[in-house]
């Protein structure tokens, strides 16, 4: 009797302590989201392409790939904005931006997402490897780092035709969430517009690779 006595007792504060570290349904102040804008601003001079792209959602590692807005206090820490996190995925939310970039060139037949039924001439695919506030000793508002490895692949038969790193960075004017985001807006901005250009650029692809789209 006082083993079962003993048993119960241990479980109930085992129970007790799992409460305690565990967040409850409806408790806890919810998260503000913030979102980043797509690219508008391009080259007129930029040449027009009769291909259609299908864009890839990136590849990010475990700590990217989350609705977290991601901050680094060390080169071998990664930590995340308390009570902040995106939109969506950060590598979701950058396909997304991607593709409406594309399509605010006005240079392209057609872009869309993997999902689609667009048989694609090319594809863009990415990997995502910092998009991060960074902190240092001197106390300064973060700077935003953003960087983004891009290939453009041929389809079908799936040869990569160019590829690129683009990384970008920009220094937030406050130490304040909004203007942390507006840093990850600007940097992120450049380094989707230089991938945009550098697709529609890339030697070879100027011209319909002579195969229907539909």
């Amino acid at each position: 009797m006082k083993r079962r006595t003993f048993i119960g007792s241990a479980m109930t504060v085992a129970a007790a302590a799992l409460l305690t570290r565990c967040t409850l349904p409806g408790s806890g102040e919810p998260p503000q989201l913030y979102k980043a804008t797509p690219k508008t601003t391009f080259d007129p001079a930029l040449p027009s392409v009769e291909w259609q792209l299908v864009v890839d959602r990136p590849v990010a590692s475990a700590g990217l790939n989350s609705q977290k807005i991601a901050l680094q206090r060390s080169a071998v820490t990664l930590d995340y904005f308390a009570h902040a996190n995106w939109t969506d995925t950060a590598p979701d939310l950058i396909q997304s931006l991607l593709i409406a970039s594309f399509e605010a060139t006005g240079k392209i037949r057609a872009v869309s997402r993997e999902s689609t039924q667009l048989r694609p001439d090319y594809a863009l695919q990415s990997e995502l490897r910092d998009f991060q506030a960074e902190y240092d000793a001197a106390g300064r508002p973060p700077l935003v780092r953003v960087r983004l490895n891009a290939k453009l692949i041929r389809m079908p038969e799936r040869a990569i035709v160019a590829d690129t790193t683009v990384e970008r960075t920009a220094r937030a004017e406050g130490s304040d969430m909004s203007n942390i985001v507006l840093a990850f807006d600007e940097a992120l901005g450049e380094v989707m517009k230089r991938v945009v250009e550098w697709a529609l650029k890339a030697p070879g692809t100027t011209a319909r690779p002579g195969r229907p789209g539909l």
